[in-house]
């Protein structure tokens, strides 16, 4: 709903009326104002340094509170303490049924069972998380509202990106924290830049997922579509990939530039074949387990996964463009 002006016009600057979620806490946040429906540096003003600042200084403003918002409904939602529970729970079963072999080769062992555990319950819980980042607002009404207010529909993409990445990465790091630390304590201290790496990679792991589900929920129309589209997602990129490269690989004699392509394709064997290079050949298992590619140093495999984030993001929000452009038309 709008609400009635003195000079005739209206604005949507606070929302009012039935509604829920993100749209509310945004709509309160960074709508209201006389520049209802432009943007600082929208003007001549613009080419100058100060239009430029103006623009960046709302701009940061704008994403801060967005991924604010989407911080205070995770918590509202118990996303958090779902993500670290989930995360935990699974750490310490892990450890519980690998044993503790002493010696770097126990400790690699455990690291790489975690690691395998990673591979496929945090794509999941970041895809289960991430669906509706768009879908979810546009099905309740809230996209087109908030797109009334002097905030771009990439702005409201990318702020909600920020804030549900935020909560994937802590949940990853905070869940695993704990199987980490014993991990430390029954090895000592000197293994702990690889399960500080092997964890950080996790998170990046999942916010690389994260994206991906942000970039398939710009093009369903429905919540139940875009859940089944992130569930086929998961099964390609965990399951079906892993085994239909290692069987390519396995029947013929491809180059190296064709096998690492095939690695790069998928965040899952990226994040794998980087848990492999810290560990040694074999600790990661799959497709990972079953390549020696001289070029997939840690620094390739690290820029890589950074890639998987971006480049979904980038392909996120010509989508959510698109998707204005379809709704209006």
């Amino acid at each position: 709903m709008t609400e009635s002006r003195s000079d005739g016009g209206t604005s949507v600057g606070r929302p009012t009326g039935p509604g829920s979620g993100t749209g509310g806490e945004i709509g309160t946040e960074i709508g209201g104002g006389p520049e209802t429906g432009t943007e600082i540096g929208d003007g001549p003003e613009t080419a100058t340094p100060s239009g430029y600042r103006d623009r960046l200084a709302q701009t940061g403003e704008q994403l801060g509170a967005l991924a604010g918002a989407e911080l205070r409904l995770a918590w509202r939602r118990r996303w958090v303490i779902i993500l670290v529970g989930l995360f935990t729970a699974f750490g310490l079963l892990v450890l519980t049924f690998a044993g503790s072999a002493p010696g770097p080769a126990g400790f690699e062992r455990i690291l790489a069972s975690l690691a395998t555990l990673c591979v496929y319950v945090v794509p999941l819980a970041a895809l289960a998380y991430g669906y509706d980042t768009v879908v979810g607002p546009a099905t309740r009404g809230w996209l087109d509202v908030l797109t009334a207010l002097p905030v771009t529909r990439v702005r409201l993409l990318v702020g909600a990106v920020l804030g549900r990445g935020v909560v994937v990465a802590g949940g990853v790091l905070l869940g695993f924290a704990l199987p980490g630390a014993m991990l430390i304590l029954e090895y000592g201290l000197g293994v702990w830049p690889a399960v500080a790496a092997v964890l950080l990679a996790a998170a990046g792991l999942g916010v690389a997922f994260l994206a991906v589900a942000a970039s398939v929920s710009t093009v369903v129309r429905e919540k139940t579509q875009a859940l089944g589209a992130a569930l086929l997602a998961w099964v390609w990129f965990v399951i079906v990939h892993d085994l239909l490269a290692l069987g390519v690989v396995a029947a013929f004699d491809l180059p190296d530039v064709a096998v690492t392509a095939a690695v790069l394709a998928n965040p899952a064997a990226v994040y794998r074949v980087l848990v492999l290079s810290l560990l040694g050949a074999g600790g990661a298992g799959g497709f990972a387990g079953g390549i020696a590619t001289p070029g997939l140093t840690p620094a390739v495999l690290s820029a890589a996964l950074i890639a998987w984030v971006v480049v979904p993001l980038i392909a996120a929000a010509t989508l959510v463009r698109w998707r204005g452009t379809l709704t209006a038309s």
